[in-house]
Parts: structure tokens; C-alpha cells; sequence
């Protein structure tokens, strides 16, 4: 969109009342004779006009000296317009990102002259490209700061705005934000009817469900996709979407239906219309599913394809990554492994400066695979380590997988009453346990001191038995709770959270905009309450690295200020142990995050040679601990002792009104 506004502001403003005849070298001697300033700005925004389209490199020497000039005389908002005229050479031709945001930086310096919102934020979205080629996270603050400058009015505008942003969450694998964006962008395209666009942000819908594994969804809206694209003639995209489907069939080990859509995408490739970065991506796919079934004479005339392609590849990332891993593969098959070793390095390399993970990841695997080949085994395992931790990475950062259908909000609520009912219930059962105990003990008294011995006795042993079997149905409950709430949670990621994602897309294609912020809203509560149902990223990343995840997550959403020092614990504890440690700490912190009123807190986790030490404080309001732990409806620390004793363990609470508290754990190895 932004593109289009660019494209024509040069039609309009680069046309002189004298047309274009006259020559370039007319106003290159215009411009060599100029004697003032104002005479010099005019023939290079003629040299502009007539360069734009017909040599880069002019164009972007003549933008660099109109931007300066104009600096100087204190035009900054025609600076401005042509620093984001120069953004997309600089950075795709020149390959020069970097320049790019130097000159955008050096007009943003004097922002406070710049009137016009569509300017301003122009400028950001131009610095958020040229960064996308640098550094991602960059990126998405530059579209931060163009959203925020941006009017109500500039709608199409905030549009792009959204979809370059879905974009750069997505390549960083944020996907639930990158989801929304992605959905943001669609919607103002729609109703502003720019189909060409609004099919970007659905291609960016699509790409989420594929992300986290929905191949069946993402394959139902991609079909779908291609059907609106069709009724709207939109046919230059479709060989791009029977491409995308191929690599969904590649991650579902469907090889043969992956051949069939790289053959469908290759044979409804329009050249004139379709972009060149898809003509690469299907040939290279090519090259490796030819190299992986030992065709090589096939695999070889896919690689002469894109060699003999006039096309710089330099300029778009994406394409290059996917050359050079066709190429690559190609050149191990045959055996020059040293070769195939240079470029996956030079992939890998390209895939850390734009920060696109998963390139990073098949990089790293591939790279394992030719140092096996060449017998560098330990190169080999580094390389297949490094992709490994990426992939964990990755995927443990995937939230989407929450998304659940709002009416199992009622249940799973329902099932946290009966849990805390259950809970309740202990504890009177508890007072009841030391009535009978005091009638008992009066009862012997009242008939004789020695009968009643014998009776004391006896009581006390029916009470070992009791709290015994007390003990073990607190720690049953707490092994029910936790099965319940695995089976909730995954009734919320298999059974229904897909059919939510429907829903809302469907609303959103219907622009029921009230409902929608309804589903909206259901589904972050959801989303919250199916965090806390199970951890997952404990069976992920291991007991360790799930309360380094959780202390984070806290650390980065919350006001509490909270640091750590965690030692490795993973493999010492059952799997059961370890859901009740991670609870312990979990609650914990959420009780400081509810009552506590606490500035800072810490967690320590110390291993000893025969014990776990963790300790959790903060300096908050604190509490009388009698008192609490005394109060029927304070169930939070009656439980934390429960799982304390469950593991055998040692709890220790210090805490005064206005002195904040510190709780004490420790398990024996």
C-alpha cells in the first residue's frame, strides 16, 4: 500500500509542466550550473523523476545529495519524502540497509518539523523494512513508533503497518502476536477493498496454523484461499500458495503430495506477473526432492533454472536462503562436500543477520548432516545440538496452542470449584478430627485414670491413622487435580481450539466487529486460564528451564521486578516431583503477584550433595502466618504444604506485617 502511495506521488509531483523531454544529461548540466540552492533542489528533483525507473544507481546518488540539500534548507519534510523514496534501492538494490537507516535517522533527528501523520509514520514503516534486513526486533519497534504517529484517517496505512509487523513476529516466531496483526491488516483491507493485500495477511493466518502443527486447518484456509483468489482473479498468487502447500506436505511426510504442488506451482507460474522469489523457492524444493530420490540429471536442470535467472539474489533474502540450500544439496549428493559445506555456512550466516529462526535451525541440521558425511563428527553433533536447542526454542515459545472454543471456560471453572470445595473439606474434616480427640481424652478421665490411658492410647493411634489417611488423600487429590487438569488442557488444545480459530475467522470475514471483540476477549481469558491448567513446557524444557521460562514471563508482563539464581535440577525427581515443584514455585509467585503488593522478589534454587534449597521472597506487605494459615478460606498455603509433604520435604515461612516474607523448601535427594 505504501508502495502504491510512493509510486504515485512520483507520477504527480515528478511531472513537469514541459513533460519528459528533455534528457537526463540536460539536467545534470542544469544542476552543474545552478547557482543557488533553491536552483539545485529543482534539477535534482527533475533528475530524480527521470532516474527512478531507469538506473538505481543514479537515483540513489541523487536522493542522498536532494536530502542533504534540502536539510540544509531546512525542508525537511521534502527530506523526508525522498528518504522514503530511497529505502526500498538502498536496501534491496544496493544491498545497504544499514545506509538506509542512517538517512532515515538523520531526518527522524528533526521529526518535531514534520506536520504531515502519513510522513511521519512513513518514515518509521521505511526504517522498520530497511531493519527487517537487519535486525527484526529493530523492525517491529519502528512499527510500534509508525503506529503510534499515524491519524484514525491514515487507515490503509495502519494496515501495512500491521502486516509488515505480522511479518517480522512471524520470521521471530512470536506467533500468537504475529496472529493478531495478521488479522488486524486483513480486515481494514478488506473493507477497503485492497484484495491484493488482503491476501498477504490471510497468507499470514495461514502460515500460524502451519507453524504449530495445524496442517489439516491451515490446508482448509489455504483451499479456500485459493478459491476467493480465483473469483477475484487474482491468479499471479496462486502458484505461491500451491508452493506453501508443499512444504506444509514436507513437515506432514507426505513426500509424494509435497512433488505434486511443487509440479502444480511450477506449472501455473505466471513469469510475467508471479514474483521471481517464488520461482527460486519451487526450483530449489525441487533440487532437494530430486537430490533426496538420487535424480540427479533432474535436480541438475532445476539448478540451471535459477542460475540462468536474471535476478539479483542478493536483494531478497528469502530467495537466496532457499538457492543456496537447493544448491547445497545438489552439491553434497555429489559428493563435493566441501562445497556444499561453504554455502550452507554462507545460508547460515544470512539466516542470523535477518534472524529468521527457522533457517537458522534446518542450517545448523544440514550443517550436521555434511560434517557427518565428511567424518567431522564432533562439528557434526555441535551443529545438530545447535539446531536442536533452536527448535526447543522455537516451539516452546508457540503459545497459539492455547487458543481454545469459550464455552469450555464454564467447565474448566466449574472443575476449579469442585477442586477447591474438595480442598475445603479437609480442613474440617481436620477440626472434627480434634473434637473427637478432646472428647475422647475427657471421656478416660471421667471413668478411670488407667482405663482412660488405655483409651488415650488408642485415640492416638486412631488419630496417626487418620492423619495418615488425611496425608494421602491430600495427596491423591493434589495427583487428581493435576490429571484433570491435563485432561482439561488438552481437551482445550485437541477437541476444540481449532473450531474457535474458525469462528473467529469467520467473523471476521463477516465484519461483525462486536462479536469478534467478544470472541476476542474469551479467548485471552481462556488462553490465561489454560496456562496455569498445565505446564507444558515442563514436559518440554525440563523442570529447570520451566522456572527460568516462568520466572521470565513474570519478570516481562508484570511490575514485579524479580530475579534468580536457579542450578540445573532437571532429572533428579519423578515426573510427578517435578509438577509439584514447579507448582510450589508457581503459586508462590502468584501469591506474591495477588497479596504480596511487593516491588522485587527472588527465587533461589540450590542443589547440595543431599538436598533442594528453594527459596522464594519478597518485600511486600507480609502476613501474620498464623493467622493465615488459621483462615478456612485461605487455602493457598494449606496447599503449598500439602505438596511440601508429598515430597517429603520441609516448609519454612518467615514473615511480619510491612516486612515482607520469605518461604523456605527443602527436599531431600
Amino acid at each position: 500500500m505504501l508502495k502504491k502511495i510512493v509510486i504515485l506521488f512520483f507520477i504527480i509531483a515528478f511531472s513537469p509542466a514541459s513533460g519528459y523531454s528533455q534528457d537526463i544529461p540536460h539536467y545534470e548540466k542544469k544542476l552543474a550550473s545552478a547557482k543557488t540552492k533553491t536552483e539545485r533542489l529543482t534539477a535534482l528533483d527533475s533528475l530524480l523523476s527521470r532516474t527512478f525507473f531507469s538506473d538505481s544507481d543514479a537515483f540513489i546518488k541523487y536522493s542522498i545529495q536532494y536530502i542533504s540539500l534540502a536539510q540544509e534548507m531546512d525542508s525537511i519534510e521534502d527530506a523526508a519524502r525522498k528518504a522514503m523514496n530511497l529505502q526500498y534501492p538502498l536496501t534491496n538494490y544496493a544491498n545497504d540497509p544499514l545506509n538506509a537507516v542512517t538517512i532515515i535517522n538523520s531526518v527522524l533527528a528533526r521529526k518535531y518539523k514534520i506536520r504531515d501523520s502519513l510522513l511521519l509514520g512513513g518514515l518509521y514503516i521505511k526504517r522498520g523494512k530497511a531493519n527487517t534486513k537487519v535486525d527484526l526486533k529493530k523492525a517491529i519497534e519502528d512499527y510500534n513508533m509508525a503506529l503510534e504517529n499515524f491519524s484514525k484517517t491514515d487507515s490503509l496505512n495502519i494496515a501495512d503497518t500491521y502486516l509488515f509487523r505480522g511479518q517480522a513476529y512471524s520470521n521471530l516466531g512470536r506467533f500468537v502476536l504475529a496472529g493478531e496483526d495478521f488479522t488486524q491488516a486483513y480486515t481494514i483491507y478488506e473493507i477497503k477493498k485492497e484484495y491484493d493485500y488482503m491476501v498477504y495477511a490471510q497468507q499470514g493466518i495461514i502460515s500460524m496454523f502451519s507453524m504449530n502443527g495445524f496442517y489439516e486447518k491451515a490446508k482448509m484456509e489455504r483451499n479456500a484461499l485459493i478459491d476467493k483468489m480465483k473469483t477475484l482473479g487474482l491468479s499471479r498468487f496462486l502458484s505461491n500458495e500451491y508452493y506453501n502447500q508443499a512444504l506444509d506436505y514436507k513437515k506432514m511426510g507426505e513426500r509424494d503430495l509435497e512433488y505434486r504442488s511443487l509440479l502444480t506451482a511450477e506449472k501455473i507460474f505466471i513469469k510475467e506477473e508471479s514474483e521471481r522469489s517464488t520461482f527460486i523457492g519451487i526450483h530449489s524444493r525441487l533440487i532437494e526432492y530430486y537430490c533426496e530420490h538420487n535424480q540427479i540429471i533432474e535436480a541438475k536442470k532445476h539448478l540451471e533454472l535459477i542460475e540462468n535467472l536474471e535476478y539479483d539474489l542478493s536483494g531478497d533474502p528469502s530467495a537466496e536462503l532457499n538457492f543456496l540450500g537447493g544448491k547445497a544439496k545438489y552439491l553434497q549428493t555429489i559428493g563435493k562436500y566441501e562445497e556444499a559445506i561453504k554455502l550452507a555456512q554462507n545460508k547460515l550466516e544470512i539466516a542470523k543477520k535477518i534472524g529468521m529462526e527457522d533457517e537458522i535451525m534446518s542450517s545448523y541440521s544440514f550443517l550436521s548432516e555434511l560434517y557427518f558425511d565428511t567424518e567431522d563428527y564432533k562439528k557434526s553433533v555441535e551443529n545438530n545440538q545447535a539446531a536442536n536447542a533452536i527448535k526447543d526454542s522455537i516451539y516452546n515459545r508457540s503459545t497459539a496452542n492455547a487458543l481454545a472454543y469459550y464455552q469450555t471456560l464454564y467447565e474448566t471453572e466449574k472443575k476449579e470449584k469442585e477442586l477447591v470445595e474438595k480442598s475445603t473439606s479437609i480442613s474440617l474434616l481436620e477440626k472434627d478430627n480434634e473434637g473427637f480427640k478432646k472428647a475422647m481424652l475427657f471421656g478416660g478421665i471421667a471413668i478411670l485414670l488407667g482405663f482412660g490411658l488405655i483409651l488415650l492410647f488408642r485415640n492416638q493411634r486412631h488419630l496417626r491413622s487418620n492423619k495418615i489417611l488425611q496425608e494421602k488423600f491430600s495427596q491423591e487429590l493434589l495427583i487428581s487435580q493435576e490429571s484433570e487438569r491435563r485432561r482439561i488442557s488438552k481437551d482445550l488444545h485437541d477437541g476444540i481450539g481449532q473450531q474457535l480459530l474458525v469462528i473467529k475467522n469467520k467473523l471476521m470475514a463477516s465484519g461483525d466487529d462486536d462479536t469478534k471483540k467478544m470472541v476476542d476477549h474469551t479467548i485471552e481469558e481462556v488462553r490465561a486460564i489454560s496456562k496455569d491448567l498445565h505446564p507444558f513446557q515442563l514436559q518440554e524444557l525440563g523442570i529447570t528451564k520451566a522456572i527460568e521460562y516462568t520466572i521470565n514471563m513474570i519478570d516481562e508482563n508484570t511490575t514485579l521486578f524479580i530475579s534468580a539464581e536457579i542450578d540445573n535440577i532437571d532429572n533428579i525427581f519423578s515426573t510427578e516431583d517435578e509438577v509439584n515443584i514447579y507448582r510450589i514455585i508457581q503459586e508462590s509467585l502468584s501469591n506474591i503477584l495477588k497479596h504480596a503488593n511487593a516491588e522485587a522478589g527472588k527465587v533461589s534454587v540450590k542443589k547440595f550433595t543431599n538436598n533442594i534449597l528453594i527459596s522464594i521472597r519478597d518485600n511486600g506487605v507480609g502476613f501474620d502466618f498464623t493467622e493465615k494459615y488459621q483462615d478456612v478460606k485461605s487455602l493457598g498455603l494449606k496447599t503449598l504444604l500439602e505438596r511440601t509433604k508429598f515430597l517429603k520435604g520441609q516448609m519454612k515461612v518467615t514473615s511480619k506485617k510491612d516486612a515482607g516474607t520469605v518461604l523456605e523448601f527443602q527436599f531431600p535427594l
